[in-house]
């Protein structure tokens, strides 16, 4: 009996692959093993920027509040621990928003936990 080989999902796979690489510079975008290398490599940088496209986003609205609470007498920490004592449950990304784009009604909020 003949050897069979599922010629037709390899080719599907490889092809799927290949379109992955599109963009990519020198050989990563048009040989196989390298192209391979590089997706599988790409696709790891992905899954773990994922992650941690969430830490820093964390820490741009920290550094945005405590800009916008130095401004007004207060440190970020203080600011805080007072918000949390008010019983003012505001995100982080809100507050870092309200200090860049809308600075009074920022004020505001300071001026009730002060």
């Amino acid at each position: 009996m003949p050897r069979s080989v599922n010629v037709v999902a390899a080719r599907h796979r490889r092809k799927k692959m290949m379109k992955m690489a599109k963009g990519y510079f020198g050989r990563r975008k048009n040989v196989w093993t390298v192209a391979k290398n590089a997706i599988e490599k790409g696709l790891v940088y992905a899954y773990r920027d994922r992650k941690a496209k969430k830490r820093d986003f964390r820490a741009l609205w920290i550094q945005r509040i405590n800009a916008g609470a130095r401004e007004h007498g207060m440190s970020y920490s203080q600011l805080m621990g007072a918000l949390k004592k008010a019983n003012i449950d505001l995100n982080r990304k809100v507050l870092a928003d309200l200090a860049m784009n809308h600075p009074d009604a920022f004020k505001s909020i300071v001026d009730k936990v002060k």
